[in-house]
Order: C-alpha cells, then sequence, then structure tokens
C-alpha cells in the first residue's frame, strides 16, 4: 500500500503569482504572437468567398378542406362516398419526410435545370453551370489539391449512374440547399445559399416551387393514375351508351306504326340495353368525380409566411468569430508554452 501510494503524482498548490510572473517575463512573445495570429485572421477572412443566405418559412395545409367537402358532397350526389379523408395511406408521409426527400438524387437533379441570374448578368444561366463555373473557392484548395477533379464535358443526367462531375454538383446542391422542420409547429424553412444575394433569393423562390411540384408528383402519383384509369371506362362507357341510344332511334323511326311482337321485343331490348349502358356511365362519371376529390384531397399546399427577399449582407465568413478564434487559440498556446519553460504547467495541471 505504501508503494502504490509513494508511485503517485504528489499535488502541489498552484501559485498565482509565479504564473502571472512568468507570463509578464515573456510578454514580449505575445506582442509577436498575437498580431500574427490577428494578421492570419485577416487572410482567412478575406480568402474565405463570401456567402449570402435566403430563408423562406411555409405552413403546409392539410389536404381535406372546405374544397374536399364540396368535392364529397357532389359525389355523395351520385352515391359514391369519399370517406373521412383523415385517415389515407399519403398521410404517412408528413412534415417530417421532406428534408430526407430533398435530399434524394431525383430532387437534387431536378435544382439543374432551375435559371439564376446574377445582377450584373445579362443572360440567365443553369444553377448547374453557375455551381460549375462560377462557384469561387478559397486560394488554398488549390494549393493543397483540394478542389474536385478535374471539370468533365456535360453529357445528358442519368440518375441511375451520375457522371463524377454530376455527383460533386449534386454534392454542392445538398450543402447550399437545407430543409427544417420545426416539430412543435410543423413550419417549414427552406435555406438557399449562394455566393451572390440576388441567385440565392431565385434559389430559395425556385426550391419552394420544385418542392411543392415534387410533393405534388410524389403524392398524387397513385391517384392520378386512378383517376386516368376511370377517365377511360367512363370514355368507352360513353361511346356504348351513344352506340345503344343511336340503335334505339333507329329502330324507333324505322318501326313507328309496327305491332309485331317481334318488334316489340326488339324495342324492349334495345330500351333495356340503353339503360343499362346509361346506368353504366353514369356509376364512371361518379368514380371520376370521386377519383378527381382524391387527387384534389392528396395534393399538399403550403402558406408561405416568409417569401424570399434578397439579402443585405453575407452570412459567411463571420469574420469577427475568425479573429476571436485565432487569438483565442494564439494566447492559450503561446500561455502553455511560456508555463512549460517556466515549469509552472506541471503545478497548473496538479501534478508534482
Amino acid at each position: 500500500m505504501e508503494e502504490q501510494q509513494t508511485s503517485k503524482p504528489k499535488v502541489r498548490s498552484f501559485d498565482f503569482g509565479a504564473v502571472w510572473a512568468a507570463i509578464k517575463k515573456h510578454r514580449k512573445l505575445y506582442y509577436k504572437v498575437l498580431p500574427a495570429a490577428y494578421i492570419i485572421a485577416w487572410i482567412i477572412g478575406i480568402s474565405l468567398p463570401k456567402t449570402y443566405e435566403c430563408k423562406i418559412l411555409l405552413a403546409p395545409e392539410s389536404g381535406s378542406g372546405s374544397g374536399m367537402s364540396t368535392l364529397s358532397s357532389i359525389a355523395s350526389s351520385f352515391g359514391i362516398s369519399l370517406g373521412g379523408g383523415g385517415g389515407s395511406e399519403e398521410d404517412a408521409i408528413t412534415p417530417a419526410f421532406y428534408p430526407d426527400m430533398m435530399k434524394s438524387v431525383d430532387f437534387k437533379v431536378s435544382l439543374f435545370p432551375v435559371k439564376v441570374k446574377r445582377k450584373t448578368d445579362k443572360k440567365a444561366m443553369t444553377y448547374y453551370d453557375y455551381l460549375k463555373n462560377e462557384w469561387k473557392y478559397p486560394w488554398w484548395d488549390d494549393l493543397f489539391g483540394l478542389m474536385a477533379p478535374e471539370k468533365q464535358k456535360d453529357t445528358l443526367v442519368n440518375t441511375f449512374e451520375l457522371t463524377g462531375e454530376q455527383a460533386r454538383i449534386a454534392g454542392m446542391v445538398n450543402k447550399n440547399i437545407i430543409c427544417n422542420i420545426d416539430k412543435k409547429t410543423s413550419l417549414i424553412s427552406i435555406i438557399a445559399r449562394a455566393q451572390d444575394p440576388h441567385v440565392a433569393a431565385q434559389l430559395a423562390d425556385s426550391v419552394k416551387t420544385r418542392l411543392q411540384d415534387f410533393l405534388t408528383e410524389y403524392k398524387t402519383s397513385k391517384a392520378r393514375r386512378d383517376l386516368e384509369y376511370a377517365e377511360n371506362l367512363q370514355r368507352q362507357a360513353r361511346k356504348e351508351y351513344e352506340r345503344a341510344r343511336r340503335l334505339y332511334v333507329e329502330f324507333m323511326d324505322a318501326n313507328q306504326n309496327l305491332m309485331m311482337l317481334t318488334a316489340m321485343q326488339k324495342q324492349n331490348d334495345l330500351e333495356n340495353d340503353m339503360q343499362l349502358q346509361y346506368n353504366n356511365y353514369t356509376a364512371l362519371s361518379a368514380q371520376v368525380i370521386a377519383a378527381k376529390a382524391k387527387v384534389q384531397e392528396v395534393t399538399p399546399a403550403f402558406t408561405p409566411l416568409q417569401s424570399a427577399t434578397v439579402p443585405l449582407g453575407p452570412s459567411s465568413p463571420q469574420k469577427d468569430r475568425i479573429t476571436l478564434i485565432c487569438l483565442f487559440l494564439a494566447a492559450f498556446g503561446t500561455t502553455a508554452y511560456v508555463l512549460q519553460k517556466e515549469n509552472q504547467l506541471k503545478p497548473l495541471l496538479g501534478l508534482s
């Protein structure tokens, strides 16, 4: 037990006076290090390209509203029930799903052809060309070879197999477009970043439109297929009804004065067939109304709470923060060096 106790480092009292004396003794070193750290922070600050952020806020609306109630009442007049509209399977696609969906390759690639234009540009360019040709990087990226591979020739975009250049641009889109969901309020915030304020605002507005279009396409795909199928059946039923009606009218015109049983039987058969086709056409018309109501029900809608505006100033680089971090690290490192040199570092750590 005595050997174990003697093997532990002895705790010494910390002498603040000695530490302060050591710092004062080497104060000239601080006069050199801190200005150098400030200059380094200044170089870093001016080397980082300015980035602008545009933020928009959206409030998702429920797909079942007054419009849905109107369509439900119309459909019910034909004997078709659309249900309560609250427990549909599409409701599983909640706003919490949107950020992951915006990270998908399909959504990122859909932003490639978006037109953007800086204030000084005469012609608009695609967002893909802007990221590929106009995006600026710090000078040390070229110095240390950290840039992406050499730019490749443009080819058609195939989401199944992107080229290296297309994958690089898609990665940049993923960093510059951010979607956040407030779990308490369900508010959707979309942040678009660009190295030009006008591009950032245009991009945010385009992302909002693309998000709604993408969600509409995604959530209504099955409902729209059902609607198309019902409309095809309705068109066929209408043709059959018109054919049966034409045959009935032609027969009645040709046999107005005949009272033979065969003629009367033929008349009844044609009339029954016409009525059957009419009933079929009416039922399919109600199904078309129900399918249209279903498309409306699952179509997502958003209420903009904060529209896209051109940012007045850059969001980064934050030069003050860079300066404070550099000065802190320089002061901390210099102090550790001074205390080590004056044998005050171990007492500061509580070691002998």
